[in-house]
């Protein structure tokens, strides 16, 4: 028998060619499709816009997750595991630190600029944006000369090789309490690459920069070296992306006079400040605890599988980034109904992308933590015991987000104090123990029980229950 030709194995059978029904059934797809396609490129609600913008952040974090699997596979072969342990250390209380040094600005800005942009307010939105940088800036320099004091009385008791990265760590706090808060203005006006590429795509790529010009020159590549790149790297990007988010809001907002309402800004971004401080702590209380229990070492193998976990995570901040301004919108016009359905879809962003990508992370992990070097694989089982937390969170989607917005930050902060008391005591309790498993398996416990709080909080809030399966339907 011959065998068909190249082309016609692509073709229908002659019997089916010549059948109409089946030619008209094919157009009759064909069309459908096209119309989609159509309508998807066509769809300009505010749904559509918050999906593109998330889609964005998602991938800028997703890019800046790739490059900083490589610059940390470079630290951790430049610096050995010894020094990047204690650089990880450090590096751990400035990200801990400087996030809330802006005291809620950033998440404020997220609420005050399209409440101000909503009820025609530009006295008071020209005043917010300068006015907010200005107090981000002298508040985070406060903590930042307040933390140089406490390492100085501190320093005898601490560990020599801790103590000038702490010092540099100081350094860096002052810009980026104003990193933060540019931020969250820039994502109030949907620009997610000013928002995130200064600070995880430019300084990742400078500081490699710098640390491999370090190594080539015969530089030493330990933890002193490593914090006095990140100072220099965090403050060329802060400066470079306040320059540009000054230009884009030349543009946007029209000049004229500023009216600063300093009490209302604090009053609240003061609450924010602390649900942020609750969240923070119970994100990096398992790194610290290790670090005071266990080897630097350990600390650089559990780093290194809790970093690669956590690309999970930026499908949930790539949807919050995305969608927190547009609750406030909603809720300033008194659309509940709008609210309710909107949020509704954000849980469906957030779970089901942030479970396809858990799922590829734990697929490729053995080899993706061997880049960091052979030790490095032992933290494998961290990567599994994690995923049930971070899936958890991603089930109920920016729900604390939401909840702020409403007026819940007292109650979110309690969940937030509750999920970082049991992260904290089963860290003392299993860390000894088993290791770093114990303070994977700490973390999770914790974020599925602040999973749980949130979801019933939101629930209950807004009237209704959430399914992730459940399509619903715009009003």
């Amino acid at each position: 028998m011959a065998l068909p030709s190249p082309v016609s194995r692509f073709e229908p059978a002659p019997e089916q060619s010549g059948a109409p029904g089946d030619d008209r059934a094919s157009a009759s797809a064909a069309a459908r499709i096209l119309a989609r396609v159509k309508a998807i490129v066509a769809d300009r609600s505010e749904n559509r816009l918050a999906q593109l913008v998330a889609g964005k952040m998602f991938l800028v974090r997703v890019f800046s997750a790739l490059l900083a699997l490589g610059s940390q596979v470079l630290l951790a072969r430049w610096m050995g595991s010894f020094q990047y342990g204690v650089f990880i250390y450090v590096w751990t209380w400035v990200l801990m630190i400087g996030a809330l040094s802006d005291m809620g600005l950033s998440s404020a800005a997220r609420r005050f600029i399209p409440e101000y942009t909503e009820l025609k307010a530009p006295e008071l939105l020209r005043g917010f944006l300068s006015g907010s940088r200005q107090l981000a800036f002298v508040i985070a320099t406060a903590i930042g000369a307040l933390g140089a004091i406490v390492v100085s009385l501190l320093q005898p008791h601490l560990d020599s090789f801790e103590v000038v990265p702490l010092y540099l760590a100081c350094a860096t706090i002052p810009v980026y309490g104003l990193v933060q808060t540019q931020a969250g203005i820039s994502q109030s006006y949907d620009w997610p690459n000013l928002a995130l590429m200064p600070f995880y795509i430019w300084r990742q790529l400078a500081m490699v920069a710098l640390m491999g010009a370090a190594w080539l020159f015969g530089a030493p590549t330990d933890a002193v070296t490593a914090m006095l790149v990140a100072v220099v790297t965090t403050w060329i990007v802060t400066l470079i992306q306040a320059r540009v988010l000054d230009r884009r809001l030349d543009d946007k907002v029209t000049s004229g006079p500023k009216q600063y309402d300093l009490k209302t800004w604090l009053g609240t971004s003061l609450p924010i400040f602390i649900v942020e401080g609750f969240y923070l702590l119970l994100t990096y209380v398992d790194i610290l605890a290790l670090e005071h229990l266990r080897s630097p070492d350990e600390v650089a193998v559990y780093y290194a599988g809790a970093r690669l976990l956590a690309i999970v995570a930026f499908v949930y901040f790539a949807i919050a980034g995305a969608t927190t301004h547009k609750f406030t919108k909603y809720h300033v016009a008194g659309d509940t109904e709008r609210l309710k359905s909107f949020f509704a879809e954000t849980a469906r962003w957030t779970f089901w992308p942030s479970l396809l990508v858990c799922a590829g992370i734990l697929a490729f992990g053995r080899p993706l933590l061997s880049l960091f070097g052979p030790t490095f694989e032992s933290g494998y089982a961290v990567m599994f015991i994690l995923a049930v937390g971070m899936l958890a969170r991603a089930a109920v989607g920016p729900a604390e987000r939401l909840l702020n917005m409403l007026g819940e930050r007292k109650q979110c902060a309690g969940v937030y104090a509750i999920a970082f008391a049991v992260n904290l005591a089963l860290c003392l309790l299993l860390i000894p123990r088993i290791g770093i498993e114990g303070a994977a398996t700490a973390t999770s416990a914790a974020l599925v029980i602040e999973s749980a709080m949130l979801y019933r909080m939101a629930t209950r809030r807004l009237g209704h229950h959430l399914f992730l399966m459940r399509q619903n339907k715009q009003p």
